[in-house]
């Protein structure tokens, strides 16, 4: 398949073949019809957005040379300017530049091409032509020739020029960015369709052996996606976009999603898909849903209700900005409760939900630390690049940022007697910056809930800022649950659950030896002097191992001289530790009132 000749195309067009299937290789030709005469640069992007940190995606080009059309395609030198930028050197008329990537990440984040499918998002292989990035320009995808791909189609969102009935062949994007913003997935497929308020939906399933349940995941995914769609458009009803499309890939371990604009691309379990004549993990397959919940709201916040942090995405840097929290933080509060509110689950099972959150924030040292501002402004070095220390020093964005949106709407619903909650406000975000697509500045929200909600609720508003978003104080949803129908109360824990709480202590199996991972401040293995990558030898004398673990937990009691064996470094330690219930972080229960 060629793009030559083809005078209705953009001057910057890309063409992609899946080259090497075994040996995992895209090959891409970028044709630039009219390059900076000064000398053009070329760059590959350094991150993807919605995933907040530097990749360097450049390093995994392994060949880049470079043509003049017009002179019977003389190679061209290329200046390397850094690690992921390159100058051609003067020239007028057109120009070509062929790459080969090596394409072996399974992530939904870069590129993946073997016998069995082929992904890629385009900035893990189409170089930008900078200064050229405003231009709309062209993608063809080729067919491959391996005989294992015979039966391959094309899944993406992209707009179709002249493909096949498979789906190879020309497309269109109308910038630099709107090619990123298009995942494209290759193989074989799986494909579940249903209508939300009459927009198309399709979910393409790759990696499941049996067939799937249509009709479950087609209900399921229906109700959910009307039910986010009518949020933030209660009387129109319409979405932001003509079709969306679910991009899975079903592996054996593996969690995760991107969002985009019309699509997203998800990473599950196997075991997370309903199968026909397979037995389901219930628990897995609501994960599975919250999954697609999540990533589908960000088609709204994220996509087009933005950062002015993040208009324009530059690509060759980290992009800066404080209000993680609300775009991450707010869409995992929305992902569960749409679940409830479109009956994918029950009262029960969503507050339970909320519970397991609002526990796993508590037992995180961090969150005593790091303000959720200060860890929306630190992703790309403490979030993202987590240690053994990220525990005790960092505070999730996503977690605490959904129990902050919990504590809002339920003081916007205390204050306005339940006439209005968060949705109200997330409209009012939609309104002000989805659909005029302005973004959000860092102290965008205090106009918007002053318009909201009137000058006496600014000063709740203050002071929630202060405490919970550049303060470190937990939020005391304790506090504010007063609903009638909703109990709150302490959780009530096992013994071993509580010793456990008390060591402040994770660990892995590491052949036959229990190894600890992380050591929380405040908890009895700190005090000990224990330290990530210990081997755990004995308590008290008794052998540990991961299988013998709880139950040489079972024996131990509050105030008892614990004495503990571990290696460091191949050298034996012997300490001592007591366990008290002051070193277990507070852990809660909420119910339905009976």
């Amino acid at each position: 398949m060629s793009i030559e000749n083809q005078s209705d195309l953009p001057a910057v067009q890309y063409t992609v073949w899946p080259v090497d299937l075994n040996g995992h290789h895209f090959r891409i030709k970028l044709h630039i019809a009219n390059p900076d005469p000064n000398g053009q640069v070329l760059q590959m992007p350094a991150w993807i957005p919605g995933s907040y940190l530097i990749r360097d995606f450049s390093k995994q080009i392994e060949s880049i040379e470079a043509y003049a059309v017009n002179a019977r395609n003389k190679s061209l030198p290329l200046e390397r300017i850094d690690n992921d930028q390159w100058r051609l050197p003067k020239i007028t008329g057109p120009v070509e530049i062929l790459t080969t990537v090596y394409a072996f990440d399974s992530s939904v984040r870069a590129a993946y091409l073997d016998s069995e499918r082929g992904f890629f998002n385009a900035s893990s292989l189409c170089l930008a032509v900078k200064g050229q990035e405003h231009l709309p320009c062209a993608l063809a995808i080729t067919t491959p020739e391996a005989a294992s791909a015979a039966h391959w189609s094309v899944q993406t969102t992209l707009q179709s020029a002249k493909t096949e009935e498979s789906g190879f062949g020309f497309y269109l994007a109308k910038n630099y960015d709107d090619l990123l913003d298009h995942p494209v997935a290759m193989g074989e497929f799986q494909l579940i369709q249903w209508k939300s308020n009459g927009v198309p939906h399709t979910m393409a399933i790759q990696g499941c052996i049996h067939p799937v349940d249509t009709r479950r995941l087609a209900n399921d995914l229906e109700a959910i996606c009307t039910s986010t769609i009518n949020l933030f458009e209660p009387k129109s009803k319409q979405a932001p976009f003509k079709h969306y499309l679910f991009l899975v890939n079903a592996v054996l371990t593996g969690y995760g999603g991107l969002e985009h604009r019309n699509s997203t691309a998800l990473l599950c379990r196997r075991d997370q898909i309903p199968q026909k004549d397979i037995p389901l993990d219930e628990v897995g397959y609501r994960e599975f849903l919250g999954l697609c919940s999540h990533e589908y709201f960000h088609a709204w916040l994220v996509k087009r209700i933005q950062p002015k942090a993040f208009q324009p995405y530059e690509l060759g840097r980290r992009n800066h900005t404080h209000l993680l929290w609300l775009f991450e933080g707010f869409t995992s509060y929305y992902d569960d409760l749409q679940l409830f509110r479109s009956k994918r689950i029950d009262l029960k099972a969503y507050l339970n939900l909320v519970a397991n959150n609002w526990n796993g924030v508590l037992r995180g040292p961090g969150r005593e630390k790091q303000s959720l501002a200060d860890s929306s402004f630190d992703a790309w070095t403490k979030y993202y690049q987590a240690d053994e220390n990220t525990p005790n020093a960092v505070v999730s964005y996503y977690g605490k940022g959904a129990l902050l949106a919990l504590g809002l709407d339920l003081k916007i619903r205390e204050f306005s007697k339940n006439r209005q909650s968060l949705d109200d406000l997330m409209r009012l975000i939609w309104q002000k910056h989805g659909l005029t697509l302005d973004g959000i500045v860092e102290n965008g929200l205090d106009g918007l809930m002053h318009e909201l909600m009137g000058a006496r609720f600014s000063k709740i508003w203050t002071e929630f800022k202060t405490r919970y978003i550049f303060g470190v104080q937990d939020i005391p949803v304790q506090n504010w649950f007063n609903s009638r129908f909703i109990k709150v109360q302490h959780k009530t824990q096992t013994r071993i659950e509580t010793i456990k709480l008390q060591l402040g202590m994770r660990h892995t199996d590491a052949n036959g030896w229990l190894k600890v991972t992380h050591v929380l401040d405040g908890g009895a293995a700190q005090a000990a002097g224990l330290a990530p990558g210990d081997l755990l030898a004995s308590i008290n004398g008794q052998r540990v191992t991961s299988g013998r673990w709880d139950k040489v937990l079972g024996g131990l009691s509050e105030n008892q001289t614990i004495v503990i064996c571990f290696y460091r470094e191949d050298l034996e330690h012997e300490s001592m530790l007591i366990l008290s219930h002051q070193q277990a972080p507070a852990q809660y229960q909420i119910e339905p009132a009976k």
